[in-house]
């Protein structure tokens, strides 16, 4: 049987129950998020409505049917200082992982922030023994620009956090809303 083309599009409200779904096992069995409760169903959807109404995107990826994973941007900070910057999150179901799912999501991700006006893009990265995730940003030109030592404590332990970054269209080579 011949496997259907991986599909990336923009998530749809039918898509809240698969993307909770995930992030719920990304919430209980890995570090990547420092969250230590999985959110609800009205939670998820609340997360997603506001990443849209920002006119920020938030992706899915779906072969089959099945949703396979998911990926999304929002401003960094809430402040109005970082409006260009963005930081991207990357959920795969743990059945999709390693087969470059990421890259793919990451690379759409990107594509759409820069069509938005975004500047910078940041990678906050739950776990610096996260190989998987800094490798793909390393992979679409994100570079380290910092570590936070034993931030979170989660499974007993405590965490770092990864931080990369990189520029997006102009970057900083243009003045704010200067294409």
């Amino acid at each position: 049987m011949q496997t259907a083309p991986l599909l990336v599009r923009p998530s749809s409200l039918a898509d809240v129950g698969a993307i909770r779904d995930i992030y719920a096992l990304a919430v209980t069995l890995g570090t990547g998020t420092f969250e230590l409760e999985a959110p609800d169903l009205a939670e998820m959807a609340r997360r997603r409505d506001d990443v849209l109404a920002k006119g920020l995107p938030w992706l899915v990826a779906e072969q089959d049917g099945q949703l396979l994973g998911y990926a999304y941007a929002n401003h960094f900070r809430p402040r109005p200082a970082y409006r260009f910057s963005v930081e991207d999150s990357i959920y795969l179901h743990p059945e999709a992982q390693g087969r470059g799912l990421g890259r793919v999501l990451l690379a759409e991700l990107v594509a759409r922030c820069q069509a938005a006006g975004a500047r910078q893009m940041l990678a906050v990265i739950g776990d610096s023994a996260n190989a998987a995730s800094v490798g793909v940003h390393q992979a679409l030109g994100f570079e380290r620009c910092g570590l936070l030592q034993s931030v979170g404590w989660k499974f007993g332990r405590w965490l770092d956090v990864v931080l990369m970054q990189r520029p997006l269209g102009a970057g900083s080579a243009a003045p704010g809303g200067a294409a």
